[in-house]
């Protein structure tokens, strides 16, 4: 079984002047449900190479097992820092693709040409897609077969707007993924703020937030051929 993970490249988090990217513990979790499931994983980001790791995702409160002994394989620190060009893969070499969030994913990978065709082919080839936390607003100008968005009608979930409230950043952030996930007619739901949530709606899979990673990431091992 091959893995693609999608990486953002996006590092500044709108005008503050902060930095963002992707998620650690979004990444690391997943990574290994793979990895220990036996599945072959590729890394890849939109501008390929080293893609930004959100500081406050790599501060002390935000470590989990997953993330520890990620930073410390040698193995998955060299695949990360030398990430695919995402417009240079094919859906057509794996069987599933994967998304973790961060704010990243909202500015790059939400607008990104490569991305939105990536995961329309890979359902249309009949290959699950799985986003976690700020990773659904990725699907914001995905279509389905039939031209409407992807996610019109389907059982999903992501970051709510209560959990971006908490963290301070509702008027930083480009969008709300809540708010977009409904207005393109998604039937969004959630749990309790930072409780798991996985929704699965075909070969679409969604989670709410960064203790929903992991099982996310098993959710879509289920569907993986």
């Amino acid at each position: 079984m091959k893995i693609l993970i999608v990486l953002t490249s996006h590092d500044s988090l709108g005008d503050t002047g902060k930095k963002t990217g992707f998620w650690l513990e979004e990444l690391a979790a997943p990574y290994y449900t793979f990895v220990d499931a036996g599945a072959e994983v590729t890394l890849a980001s939109p501008k390929g190479g080293q893609p930004p790791l959100d500081p406050k995702s790599n501060e002390a409160d935000a470590q989990t097992k997953a993330t520890e002994r990620f930073k410390s394989d040698t193995s998955a620190m060299q695949d990360l820092s030398q990430t695919r060009k995402l417009s240079e893969v094919s859906i057509a070499d794996f069987d599933a693709v994967f998304y973790p969030g961060g704010h990243g994913p909202l500015w790059d990978l939400a607008e990104d040409r490569d991305s939105i065709a990536l995961i329309e082919q890979s359902l249309q080839a009949n290959k699950p897609v799985a986003l976690v936390c700020h990773a659904p607003g990725v699907l914001r100008h995905v279509k389905g077969h039939n031209g409407q968005p992807l996610v019109k009608g389907k059982s999903v979930t992501g970051f709510s707007n209560s959990e971006e409230d908490a963290v301070g950043l509702t008027d930083i952030v480009p969008f709300l993924v809540e708010d977009m996930l409904k207005e393109h007619g998604g039937q969004y739901s959630k749990a309790e703020d930072w409780q798991v949530h996985v929704q699965q709606d075909g070969l679409l899979i969604t989670g709410q937030n960064p203790a929903s990673s992991a099982a996310t990431a098993k959710a879509l091992l289920k569907f993986a051929k």
